[in-house]
């Protein structure tokens, strides 16, 4: 019969790792959940179209950001409204932040422009000669709703986003403001 195995077991031995192993493993966990997010999509883009499935995950996307955001300010301790430094470190701790070459440029207390540099979705699609993904919609609520759990006064604009067009060393930007009004309250 085999051992039962509870998530404390899995705890201890994480424990018992060393600092290399447990990279690894984080490491090797975002790409499976990138590999899940991305099978499910081209599943649901074979079953319905491209339509539908960029319907699906975006419905997906902002549900998934604000429990993202919460449970990574609950990690860090963080509360609401921190402004545009929180949102800042927040992206830090993403599963993204893992995988793809990001930057904040711009950076002030009440705007930075957030810039992707490479994605490895749309790189993958570029060494597999496949067209861009059409990303923007999903993007928009993503960041939106990831934003606006970390600070509700924080406003999202998109710059630039496949299918839009881009410079060579970007794939999407986007700008984070915390707007007087909204600060002001």
């Amino acid at each position: 019969m085999a051992h039962l195995r509870t998530p404390e077991d899995a705890i201890a031995h994480l424990r018992s790792l060393e600092n290399e192993d447990l990279v690894r493993i984080v490491m090797d966990d975002a790409k499976n959940w990138l590999a899940h997010d991305g099978l499910w999509f081209q599943a649901v883009e074979r079953a319905h179209g491209m339509e539908a499935a960029i319907d699906a995950d975006r419905a997906a996307w902002q549900r998934f950001a604000v429990v993202e955001a919460t449970r990574i300010m609950d990690r860090l301790r963080m509360k609401v409204g921190g402004g545009i430094p929180a949102l800042l470190e927040w992206a830090r701790h993403r599963l993204y932040a893992r995988l793809n070459t990001q930057q904040a440029t711009e950076v002030s207390d009440t705007r930075s422009v957030f810039v992707m540099r490479d994605s490895r979705v749309q790189s993958a699609r570029k060494r597999k000669g496949l067209p861009e993904f059409p990303c923007k919609s999903v993007g928009i609520v993503e960041y939106a709703e990831f934003a606006r759990t970390v600070d509700p006064r924080i406003e999202t604009r998109c710059i630039a986003r496949p299918p839009d067009d881009h410079p060579d060393d970007l794939w999407c930007a986007r700008e984070f403001t915390l707007t007087e009004a909204k600060a002001a309250r």
